[in-house]
């Protein structure tokens, strides 16, 4: 199961899978695009919105794996951003995906095999300014995604998150489209000198290098990677 997965990370996460034999469920609010990738890898398609944390309660139920990616953004200085805001980017972030292993945990537990992928952030383990919902939604995936790994151990279930720097996804492109209009520069000194400033390798992460770190988590090898958080930001972090 992979939430998220209309586009970006989700989208090359479920092809991966896919090509690698999985039945997979794609999750996505956005209908139409969810069910266009399910029909061009042979997926399942589930329209649910994880702002409904309801809705993600048996989302798991007989999962094998379980990637966690669905995400949003808000920017907002705390004193200004808007309570239902930070309230719904946690119920998407951190309680659709505690619901969703809560009710996978079982299965996998009997069959003695499990992985859960969380896709964090570079704010799992770093603040911005202006983020203060999604920094606390990472760094509250990232001590889930821990919390899981413990209890999973002795049942053969991993638990790990992948952080990922700035990546290129429709989100981030609008976001450079943008800025590139308001400060009348080309969109790669964009890239370069605001969203890159802090990390050593100017380039944006590609979805399909997030994918195949998730994938090698669920192949052979892995047994005793777990509790872990890969960084996968250009060096961000090691500055």
């Amino acid at each position: 199961m992979v939430t998220g997965a209309a586009s970006g990370i989700g989208a090359a996460v479920a092809r991966r899978l896919a090509d690698a034999g999985a039945e997979v469920v794609a999750v996505d609010r956005a209908a139409a695009k969810v069910q266009a990738l399910a029909t061009e890898i042979g997926a399942e398609a589930m329209v649910v919105d994880l702002d409904d944390a309801e809705a993600a309660a048996d989302l798991g139920a007989g999962a094998d794996i379980v990637v966690n990616n669905a995400g949003m953004q808000h920017v907002a200085p705390v004193h200004e951003f808007p309570a239902e805001v930070f309230s719904s980017m946690l119920r998407v972030m951190v309680e659709s995906p505690f619901r969703i292993v809560r009710a996978a945990l079982p299965g996998m537990y009997s069959r003695g095999w499990g992985r859960i992928i969380n896709i964090s952030s570079v704010h799992g383990k770093r603040a911005s300014p202006y983020k203060s919902a999604y920094v606390t939604a990472k760094h509250a995936i990232e001590g889930l995604s821990k919390s899981i790994a413990l209890e999973g151990a002795a049942y053969g279930v991993t638990s790990n998150c992948l952080c990922p720097g700035f990546v290129r996804t429709p989100l981030v492109e609008r976001q450079v489209a943008e800025q590139a209009r308001l400060h009348r520069v080309p969109e790669a000194q964009v890239v370069e000198d605001v969203l890159l400033s802090r990390t050593p390798v100017k380039r944006l992460v590609e979805p399909d290098e997030v994918a195949a770190l998730a994938i090698w988590l669920c192949g052979p090898g892995t047994a005793s990677v777990s509790g872990a958080s890969f960084s996968i930001d250009g060096g961000w972090t090691a500055n």
